[in-house]
């Protein structure tokens, strides 16, 4: 079980590069990538996109790839290219005169010129970046994945918390469901006494067909079977490999279906006591489950 949340970072120098990959997550119901790239390494944005991918099944992952010229290795680039700049001075030169304009041309003018001066992530952008940008990417993969896994742990830690909360409440609600139908049959009883109808036996059948279809209505058997179910259904994600955010999700709504049945359906006060707690818990364990891969 993975956490949404975490952050990674990697780097590498090649050819006098130094390429620095960094990575957030957040929580988001699907798999949402916002890559920010140097132009120089706009191309590259599908192979990032896959390989992350690969890794992030869920949650929104920001990416940033920063180019910066390495350590020692500023002097071994080359930043002008002088043979196109004494092209363009001349050119220059002789279209001044062409048109009869005065004044000398200026070395701003000629750095200005498109291809002159280069920077070192500029001329980073003419090589191939991609291994380069594929090992700082796969080191902040592998932190981020890491973070993810801790935060996961924690968050397993605290769903089978919730879960065993939950799993006494229904234990309760099982003892005491078998005794509704009596305590319901003794306190329609005592308000027919109460009302002066005491000619009512105990055995009427009257009273008996009555006892018997709150009986069928207050049946919540099937619900206490599928919480059950759901709860095992939870120790199955809990050694899943794969992610399983969006079935916690599905597993809460099932769950709030089952106890919300329950309460509506079963008029004793043990029991409404207990789906108050489960209401409760269900509610902490949804948030939770929100945040898990």
């Amino acid at each position: 079980m993975k956490s949404m949340t975490g952050y990674g970072r990697g780097e590498c120098a090649q050819d006098g590069i130094k390429v620095t990959v960094e990575l957030s997550s957040v929580n988001r119901k699907q798999a949402e990538f916002a890559i920010t790239l140097p132009r120089e390494a706009e191309m590259l944005e599908a192979q990032i996109r896959d390989a992350i991918h690969r890794c992030v099944a869920r949650g929104r992952v920001n990416v940033r790839v920063s180019l910066h010229a390495a350590a020692g290795k500023l002097s071994a680039r080359k930043h002008i290219d002088e043979p196109l700049a004494k092209a363009y001075a001349a050119e220059f030169a002789r279209l001044a005169r062409q048109l009869k304009l005065g004044g000398e041309v200026t070395l701003d003018q000629v750095l200005r010129a498109p291809g002159v001066f280069q920077t070192d992530e500029e001329l980073a952008g003419t090589e191939d970046l991609w291994p380069a940008v594929e090992k700082a990417l796969g080191q902040a993969l592998t932190a981020l994945v890491r973070m993810r896994e801790r935060e996961g742990a924690h968050l397993a830690k605290d769903l089978t918390m919730r879960i065993g909360v939950m799993q006494k409440a229904v234990a309760q609600v099982q003892k005491q469901a078998p005794t509704t139908a009596e305590n319901y049959r003794r306190q329609l009883l005592e308000r027919i006494k109460s009302a002066g109808l005491d000619n009512i036996a105990p055995d009427d059948e009257r009273l008996l067909k009555e006892v018997v279809l709150y009986a069928d209505r207050s049946d919540i058997s099937e619900e206490l079977t599928r919480l059950q179910s759901h709860f095992t259904q939870f120790a199955d994600c809990g050694k899943s490999r794969e992610p399983v955010g969006r079935t916690l999700d599905f597993l809460a709504q099932e769950m709030n279906r089952e106890i919300n049945t329950i309460g509506s359906k079963a008029n004793d006060a043990v029991i409404s006591r207990e789906v108050v707690t489960l209401k409760a818990e269900l509610e902490k364990f949804r948030e939770q489950a929100q945040n898990v891969e």
